[in-house]
Parts: C-alpha cells; sequence; structure tokens
C-alpha cells in the first residue's frame, strides 16, 4: 500500500512529498525491516521517538512522529501517535473486523471462561471461529501462543485479518481494561460487548476503583451510537457498576443475573460435586440446564454467554445443548486427580472476589478440610494483599500463604503486606511455592479439598527478571504421586 493511500486515514494529515510502498507496519525499531512504517509510540518505560534514527537506519520507508525530528526519512507528525497506530493498523490490514461478528468481554473475572463458552457456542453452530485471550490465541483449530490478555493494536489487526483470510466469520475477545486505557482496540468494530463484574484488582495501574470501572466502561461507550447494524451490550445486572455501563452506552441493552430481575436469569440453582444445574429464564420462557462446571460463578458466566450468544442469533436449543457439553478451561476450577481420595484444583483466582467465590464453592461439597495455597504477585496493586490473606483465613480451614510471580519484589516481604490483613487468625507462612503446593497435599486426608490459587493456566513463575518453568497442575500432580509412593 502507498504511503499517501494509507494517510487517507488521518484525515488532517498532510501527507509528505514521498509516496513510498508499505509493506509492514511496526512500533518496534527492533522489527523494521525496508519497507516498513514505524510509528513512535510513548510507554511507561521507553520512549519510540527515542530510537526515530535507528528505525531510519535499519530501511524504516517512513516514521509517525509526536514531534518534529531531523531525519532523511519521511516524517509524519501527528498529535497522538498511539491513535494513529490503532487507525492506520486497522485500514493497513483492510478494517478487518468489518467482516467478522465481534463479541469483546469485560470484566474482573469470569472474562477467560465466559469467551471459552461463547467460541464453543459458535463453533456447534456450525460457525468457523477465532479468539483471542488470557491463555491463547485461536484461528479456527490453530493455536497461537499469547503474552497479553489484550495484544497490542497491531498485533490485533494483523491477528483479525488472519481470521478473515482464513475463513473465519465470529470472534470471541477478552478485552482487558489497560488495553482499553491505552487504547489497543480502538477500531476494533464489536457487535457486542458482554460486562462481567468488577471488583478490585490493576489498583497499581488505574490507582482507584473509579478509574478502574471508568476504564472497563470505554468499551460500551465505544459500542457504536447508530441502528442500522445492531449493537448489544451483554451486562451482568447483579454488579453495582452495571447501571452507570447501561447509562453509558447506544447499543441495546441485554441484562443478565441471579439476584435481580433481567432479560436471562437463573432460577432453582443446585451445586454439588459432580457440577451445577438450574433453571434458565429467558425471553423464550424455561429451560433446564445441567452443567458439568460447578459454582455460582460459573452460573452467571454460563449466563453471559448464553446472552451474548442469543442476541448473535444462534438457537437457543444449540446454546443449551453446548453449555451442557463444556466440560471445562485450563486453570479454571481445574481438577488435578491421580486417583487421591481427596480434591485438588487448580485455579486462577488473583483478586479477593475471586478467591472468596471459588472457596464459597468449594464449601458446598467439601467434606472435610479446605487447604488453600495463596500468593499475590509482585510489583502489582499491593493494597488486594491483605484482603486475599482475609478471604482465605475465612474461606478456608487452613489457609498456606506462599509465592506467586514476585518479580522484582522480595517475596518475604510480599507475605508481610499479606499477614497484616489476618492478625491472630490460623494460618501457614510457607515462601517456596512448590514446598507449599506439596505440604497442602501431604496433610489433605480423605474428604479435603487442595485449592491452589494465583496462577492457574501458567506454566512459568517470574523471580527477578527471570522465569521459570513451574505449573500449579504439575507440581500437585508429582506431590500425589510422591505421596502414593510413600
Amino acid at each position: 500500500m502507498k504511503l499517501h493511500t494509507l494517510l487517507q486515514a488521518l484525515p488532517l494529515v498532510k501527507p509528505t512529498i514521498e509516496n513510498p510502498e508499505i509493506t509492514d507496519i511496526v512500533n518496534d525499531h527492533r522489527k523494521v525491516k525496508p519497507g516498513a512504517l514505524f510509528i513512535c509510540i510513548k510507554g511507561h518505560t521507553v520512549d519510540g521517538h527515542d530510537f526515530a534514527k535507528e528505525a531510519a537506519e535499519n530501511g524504516a520507508a517512513a516514521i509517525i512522529s509526536e514531534k518534529d525530528m531531523p531525519l532523511s526519512t519521511p516524517l509524519i507528525v501527528v498529535s497522538d501517535t498511539k491513535h494513529a497506530m490503532a487507525v492506520l493498523a486497522d485500514a493497513f490490514y483492510g478494517h478487518p473486523t468489518g467482516s467478522l461478528h465481534l463479541i469483546g468481554i469485560t470484566g474482573t473475572n469470569g472474562k477467560t471462561t465466559t469467551s471459552f463458552m461463547i467460541e464453543e457456542i459458535f463453533r456447534d453452530a456450525g460457525r468457523k471461529t477465532g479468539l483471542i485471550g488470557t491463555i491463547s490465541m485461536k484461528i479456527g483449530d490453530r493455536i497461537i501462543e499469547t503474552k497479553n490478555t489484550t495484544p497490542d493494536t497491531i498485533v490485533l489487526q494483523e491477528t483479525f485479518a488472519d481470521m478473515v483470510s482464513e475463513g473465519v466469520d465470529a470472534a470471541v475477545m477478552e478485552v482487558s481494561s489497560h488495553a482499553l486505557v491505552q487504547g489497543r482496540v480502538d477500531g476494533c468494530d464489536f457487535d457486542v460487548a458482554v460486562f462481567t463484574n468488577l471488583s478490585q484488582d490493576h489498583l497499581d495501574y488505574h490507582e482507584t476503583m473509579e478509574e478502574y470501572q471508568k476504564a472497563k466502561g470505554l468499551l460500551f461507550t465505544k459500542l457504536g451510537n447508530t441502528y442500522t447494524k445492531p449493537k448489544f451490550a451483554v451486562i451482568n445486572g447483579d454488579d453495582p457498576a452495571s447501571k452507570q455501563y447501561i447509562a453509558d452506552t447506544s447499543a441495546h441493552v441485554v441484562t443478565y443475573g441471579i439476584d435481580q430481575h433481567a432479560d436471562f436469569t437463573a432460577e432453582n440453582i443446585v451445586m454439588d460435586g459432580n457440577g451445577t444445574s438450574f433453571t434458565l429464564v429467558s425471553p423464550e420462557g424455561k429451560n433446564e440446564i445441567s452443567l458439568k462446571l460447578m459454582g455460582k460463578f460459573s452460573v452467571y458466566n454460563t449466563l453471559a454467554a448464553i446472552a451474548a450468544a442469543y442476541v448473535s442469533k444462534v438457537p437457543l436449543e444449540t446454546i443449551i445443548r453446548s453449555v451442557e457439553g463444556v466440560q471445562g478451561v485450563p486453570g479454571r476450577f481445574e481438577g488435578v486427580d491421580e486417583g487421591q481420595d481427596f480434591s485438588v484444583i487448580v485455579d486462577y483466582a488473583h483478586t479477593p472476589d475471586s478467591l472468596e467465590s471459588v472457596l464459597k464453592t468449594i464449601r458446598e461439597f467439601a467434606k472435610g478440610k479446605i487447604f488453600a495455597v495463596v500468593g499475590c504477585g509482585g510489583d502489582r496493586d499491593r493494597t488486594k494483599r491483605p484482603l486475599m490473606a482475609e478471604a482465605a483465613c475465612t474461606f478456608a480451614t487452613d489457609p498456606i500463604f506462599t509465592s506467586d510471580n514476585p518479580r522484582t519484589e522480595d517475596p518475604l516481604a510480599i507475605l508481610k503486606d499479606m499477614e497484616k490483613g489476618v492478625e491472630g487468625k490460623r494460618y501457614q507462612v510457607i515462601p517456596d511455592r512448590k514446598k507449599a503446593i506439596t505440604a497442602a497435599i501431604s496433610a489433605a486426608k480423605k474428604g479435603d479439598v487442595v485449592l491452589i490459587a494465583g496462577k492457574g493456566h501458567e506454566t512459568y513463575q517470574i523471580i527477578g527478571d527471570r522465569v521459570f518453568d513451574f505449573d500449579d497442575r504439575l507440581v500437585a500432580s508429582n506431590a500425589i504421586k510422591e505421596l502414593r509412593t510413600c
């Protein structure tokens, strides 16, 4: 694509005299090859403007910047390079989301499970699907590793373009609060936006719950302002933030919930060690649903998936058959079974609310003690650490505090922060995560439950600036096997 043609997407930008062919768009100077358009992005620790000269030397065909610089390469100055990047990436890749039925999911907890369920529903409905989220990206049956819940703008638009070229017509995407604030999803034409819930998380970034709530709301304020192509906001009506999000959007609002009146609700909820059943009340009447998933939070996730698929014109009978067949999601209330007579569950719960929800679910079926192996990540929101500890001590009989991903913080300092919330209460502190997991499994007896919380599907542990192999599921499995040989 010629530079002048691409720049037409930025209506107030004056084109350069030169009109080179643009073969790629990048925001990392190390990825610049001849023909690439380099966009200078000012990040938290690195400013792309400092590498504009190197990008030019590497063969950049043109550079987008927020300031004038003495370069021989064609330079286009804009007021906001992040916005320009979103606009240009969308144009360069041919506005791919306009060819997709795109569903975005935001909220503190439940995004991954809800996205997996929606994608499964569409697959069962005979659609070719795409999925972008915390665990991985999928194009049809092809799985691609991801680093962030929501990739950066360029990767995102390139991925959507790949989906379109491979025949995908429905895509489901987790949308993080960071991505919304940073404009990573600008240019994405969402057809359905789903809100799961809001509880404390990421205050190291957003600083206050008000700012965090406002960040999540951006998905709904950006949902569109016309009715020529129907847009839907699927909202958890039980969450206090729902009123603001409903007021923020001009899209058609569809609500779901358990405690409040909603378009999709669950009645007669019954939970046991094998799953959860409930009566779905929807615009089409009442239907009985039996899930293999456990917990009240699974009912919320299921209602969100049902509502999103229903407004996407998937037949209700297909939706119900699909959600009843979902076996689970990696690292989300995932059991580790090596034939032991007690339960071991690995879950991604890393917020006070999600940890409380998981432990409350376990209390529904646990016949003995509940061991909760819990840690908190380093270089992240410190204010939730005592709250995590309090949840563990309140809802587990035997809490064990341990290391999560300490990153550059001292693991013992993180644990001290946790202990501030549970002075005088009973708990153990075992800083080494492997030893903590092994201790819980070694102490468990018949009918007990061991919850290993915080990392879920992750297969690594970050200590300092190094990444080590570490999978809670594998560590637990090995500990059970060793126990049986003793």
